[in-house]
Formats: structure tokens, C-alpha cells, sequence
């Protein structure tokens, strides 16, 4: 496996074109969690067959949704084993509210690589825009190779968020089921570290993990549907960092704090006494 950062750092992944339909919106909202209860009214605006409203975390899965095949860690100058990778962490910047139904296309660049000693971390950034040339969405996100380090190259800094000194403002229960790996894989990630108790057991856990952006769209709609009334354009930047497995079938409990005009919060797992499950959560307004 290699990393060289003379080609990597900088390189432009190849332009992704995309579309997708309320049908496609409603499969990643009940992927993470929406609808559970057929009688509410606001969790059905969620799977609406004409025009549902949209997580902006959509963004993460809407250039992937049809994706049939393993990922692959491959980029100019970036070759990784995959059972070496987990999500490092992500953030979605919506520059408008999303539509539910639209084309787009995503260039995607690799910022940065992050010599970690026993770790490398690569950093992308993607921009989306629509059919007319519009800004729809950023990311960045961020992935950890396990034993991919030493390479030589700058360490980096972590950006760590400074929690009021005081008890949460709110505290918000996510159950998730245990299927919801497999609903979400659904969604274009067919990694089978979330699907594949043999690849999982490979790759150091003892059963297949939830995928990190499961966790990171539940979290995001618990928020929204608990703090904002489910108000979907209310949050205009989301991120987070993973800070822990999460199985499918185990209780996350969000804590937040109301800090000026952002929400900051901790995500942890209340079947393993509070293992960390996200850190670093810090959701901004909508410009």
C-alpha cells in the first residue's frame, strides 16, 4: 500500500455527474431513522413521494445512492487496503435548502494527508453544484488508514471543540435497529465491514460496525427534529468527528449545548456506558 504525497496532496479526483429522485430522499431518511411512527405527521414529510424535505446530510450519500460495489481507497497517489480505513469525520456545508429531486456534479480534491505516526489521515474537500452551475453543497471529510503513517509528512492539528462548563442543554435518545447497517448500505456504501461478520472480524471488531455516516444522518435528524422542529434549512453546517464504534442495534444519546448561535454536542453510546460515538458535533445556522 502506498502514499505519495508529491502527486496525492492537491490532486482532483475525477468530476462525479449525479442525479436523484424523492424516492432515492426517502431511502437515505428512513436509512436514518425517519418515519418511525406512520402517524406523525412531520416524520412522513420525510418520505413524501412528490417533495419531501431534505436532510442536508443527504449531501453525503447523493453522488453514490446506485452504488452497487465495495469502495475502493484509490486516488492519484493514495492506494489503501479498505479494511484499514474507518471515517475519520465530516462536515456538510448546504448553501440553500436541498431539492428532492435534481442533477449535479461534484469535483473533489485531496486537501491534505496527515502523518499520524501509526496513521495516515487523508482530507478531502468536494464542491457541488446544479444543472446551471449553482452551489448546492461543500464537504470535507476525513479518513484514517491504521498503519499507514510514518511516511514523513507534517502531522496536523485536530480541531477540538470547547464545551460549555456546565450540564447539557438538552438530551436526545437515537435508537438504532439492528438492521440499520443494512438499510443504510442501501444507500451506496457497500463496504462489508457494516455487512460482513468475517471482513468486520479482519478488521478488529467483533461483528459488523454501523457505518459512521449512519450515525452522523441519525444524529442530524434527531437534532432537527427535536431542537429545530423539524425544520430542515435550519442547520446550514453540520460536522463531526467519529470518535468511536457503534454497533447496530445499540442507544445513542446526544448531549447538546446551546453555545451563542450554534449547537455543540457529544454523541455517545448508552449500552457500553457512554463509549464516544461522535465528538466534535457542532451544528451552525443556515446562512
Amino acid at each position: 500500500m502506498t502514499i505519495d504525497t508529491r502527486i496525492a496532496i492537491g490532486a482532483e479526483l475525477p468530476e462525479v455527474s449525479f442525479s436523484w429522485t424523492p424516492s432515492d430522499v426517502a431511502r437515505y431518511h428512513l436509512a436514518v431513522g425517519a418515519a418511525t411512527d406512520p402517524t406523525d405527521r412531520a416524520g412522513l414529510a420525510y418520505v413524501d413521494d412528490v417533495a419531501p424535505k431534505v436532510l442536508p446530510s443527504f449531501a453525503t450519500v447523493a453522488a453514490s445512492l446506485h452504488t452497487t460495489e465495495p469502495p475502493q481507497v484509490s486516488f492519484p497517489g493514495v492506494n489503501i487496503d479498505l479494511a484499514k480505513v474507518v471515517h475519520g469525520s465530516q462536515q456538510v456545508v448546504a448553501h440553500r435548502p436541498l431539492p428532492a429531486r435534481g442533477k449535479a456534479m461534484t469535483r473533489t480534491r485531496i486537501a491534505a494527508i496527515q502523518d499520524k505516526g501509526s496513521a495516515a489521515v487523508i482530507i478531502l474537500e468536494g464542491v457541488t453544484r446544479d444543472e446551471s452551475g449553482e452551489l448546492l453543497w461543500t464537504t470535507r471529510s476525513s479518513i484514517f488508514a491504521k498503519g499507514e503513517g510514518g511516511f514523513g509528512g507534517e502531522r496536523g492539528t485536530s480541531r477540538k471543540v470547547q464545551y460549555p462548563d456546565r450540564e447539557p442543554d438538552y438530551r436526545v435518545s437515537v435508537p438504532t435497529l439492528p438492521q440499520q447497517a443494512l438499510l443504510y448500505r442501501l444507500c451506496g456504501d457497500r463496504n462489508p465491514l457494516h455487512s460482513d461478520p468475517e471482513f468486520a472480524a479482519k478488521a478488529g471488531f467483533t461483528r459488523p460496525i454501523l457505518h459512521g455516516l449512519c450515525t452522523y444522518g441519525m444524529v442530524f435528524r434527531a437534532i432537527v427534529d427535536t431542537l429545530c422542529g423539524g425544520d430542515v434549512a435550519a442547520i446550514g453546517d453540520f460536522s463531526a468527528t467519529f470518535a468511536g464504534v457503534v454497533y447496530p442495534g445499540e442507544e445513542l444519546v446526544v448531549s447538546v449545548w446551546v453555545d451563542g448561535e450554534q449547537l455543540v454536542a457529544t454523541v455517545a453510546v448508552s449500552d457500553r456506558e457512554g463509549a464516544p460515538a461522535l465528538a466534535n458535533v457542532v451544528c451552525s445556522q443556515a446562512g
